[in-house]
């Protein structure tokens, strides 16, 4: 069989790779004779203080390359594919997915679903463990790959099968016994839809995760998310507060048994449950480090603690800027962060004299008013919710409202095309709680400057 070849993106300058005179348009064929399948091949076969790469430059001609270096030293190159391979699609068709509930004419990216361990890996994300093969499972054991973050959903397999949708589901659970064994490290989560793996299931399932500590970290458990978009689909509905505390109380129950008996919290609620049921949020303490903050565990708690403790550090050693006679701020965000935002603004205008900061929540017509997180803002509900307010003389947005590393937002409207049409800038704001205050502090200075000049 013909190897599978790895184009060469960029060399990084001062590299291995450009001493060795490897060029962008390179093919990487193999590293000491053997085919390299994916990242995971490459990184560990680099590590070595001696290894053969076999290249072939754009013209066929094949170089064999013998390279001495230090152990786990770099190569300094990047690939055309970070993951070195194709990106695997899921085969399963859960009940709950976010994806089979998007409007039609977005982007094409946004409709590709994945489920590949790889990526649990690189980019934290989840995998239900179904379309992972024994070889999957042998080469995570072998590369000491740690940790693999796991949708579980349900640990009854009859009911994991029709949650997937997939005959395979509830087999796959095993693979988990099999990474266990080999001491690999792991963290779960379930989405949690009413009238299916919630009440006495969802007991049932958080009982059999337990067995699996200390391997298995953390298991975060989140309200499924409804968008309007779910005709012919399986029938969910969303849970009341009266349901959420419900859950709540199921989940805090099991975190003091897990603390007694492991000293870990282990099982979480997200934020949406503890605003969803009017309460407020755990104490930090109790999120075990923060370990499911993609998954809205904790990240509300994070921001507000960050938040007091550069307030704390201001007020002692450089004090608060006076903005008299007044600079007037706006910030927009989800319906979801809201009340903790406008409380940190309301602290902030408390400590600057002059500073008045105009907060709006912005409901998503877009996917449906179900759905209240900043992350799923688009510009056109961002538009039509800020014409014709208030603005002051700067807008603050958070950064997850926009393409990683770019200007755009998910249904493909640009920042420059929102500040012109709002007439106002517009500044994006980091979410930890001290950039939170940096963020605003410096955009009122800035119209304090452009005022004066």
């Amino acid at each position: 069989m013909e190897n599978k070849a790895h184009i060469v993106k960029r060399v990084m300058p001062g590299s291995i790779g450009e001493e060795l005179e490897i060029a962008a348009g390179d093919r990487l064929v193999a590293i000491d004779g053997m085919e390299v399948e994916d990242v995971f091949d490459y990184q560990f076969m680099i590590q070595d203080t001696y290894i053969e790469l076999l290249l072939e430059k754009p013209d066929g001609e094949q170089w064999l390359l013998e390279v001495d270096k230090d152990y786990d030293e770099d190569l300094g190159l990047e690939f055309e594919s970070g993951l070195m391979d194709e990106y695997r699609h899921c085969h399963n068709k859960c009940v709950f997915c976010f994806i089979d509930q998007m409007p039609p004419g977005m982007r094409d990216t946004l409709y590709f679903k994945d489920d590949d361990s790889r990526l649990s890996f690189l980019q934290g994300n989840y995998v239900t463990l179904t379309n992972m093969s024994d070889h999957d499972i042998d080469r995570i054991c072998r590369y000491r790959l740690s940790p693999i973050n796991i949708s579980f959903h349900a640990m009854n397999p009859e009911l994991r099968c029709r949650m997937l949708n997939n005959r395979f589901a509830g087999e796959a659970l095993k693979k988990v016994d099999r990474l266990m064994e080999a001491d690999i490290h792991m963290n779960g989560q379930i989405v949690l839809c009413k009238g299916l793996n919630d009440g006495k299931e969802l007991e049932y399932s958080i009982r059999e995760l337990m067995k699996y500590i200390p391997n298995l970290e953390s298991v975060s458990v989140v309200p499924v998310g409804l968008t309007k978009y779910r005709e012919g689909l399986y029938p969910l509905e969303p849970f009341d507060g009266e349901e959420a505390a419900a859950v709540i109380d199921m989940i805090e129950g099991f975190q003091r048994e897990c603390f007694a008996e492991f000293g870990i919290h282990f099982v979480h609620a997200s934020d949406e449950w503890y605003i969803l049921a009017g309460r407020e949020l755990p104490e930090a303490e109790r999120y075990d480090g923060y370990l499911q903050l993609e998954n809205g565990v904790g990240m509300l708690r994070l921001m507000m603690d960050e938040f007091e403790e550069e307030m704390a550090r201001r007020k002692k050693k450089d004090g608060f800027p006076d903005f008299r006679p007044r600079r007037e701020l706006s910030i927009a965000t989800g319906k979801l962060a809201f009340p903790y935002i406008r409380r940190m603004a309301r602290r902030l205008e408390e400590s600057c004299p002059g500073l008045r900061i105009l907060v709006y929540p912005i409901t998503n017509f877009f996917f449906g008013e179900l759905i209240t997180v900043s992350g799923l803002l688009t510009g056109q509900d961002l538009l039509a919710q800020l014409r014709g307010k208030a603005l002051g003389q700067c807008l603050l947005l958070p950064e997850n409202v926009l393409r990683s590393g770019e200007d755009v937002f998910l249904d493909d409207c640009r920042l420059p095309e929102l500040e012109r049409a709002l007439q106002v800038p517009i500044n994006i704001v980091k979410s930890s709680g001290k950039d939170f205050v940096e963020s605003i502090l410096a955009a009122g200075t800035q119209a304090c400057a452009e005022s004066e000049a």
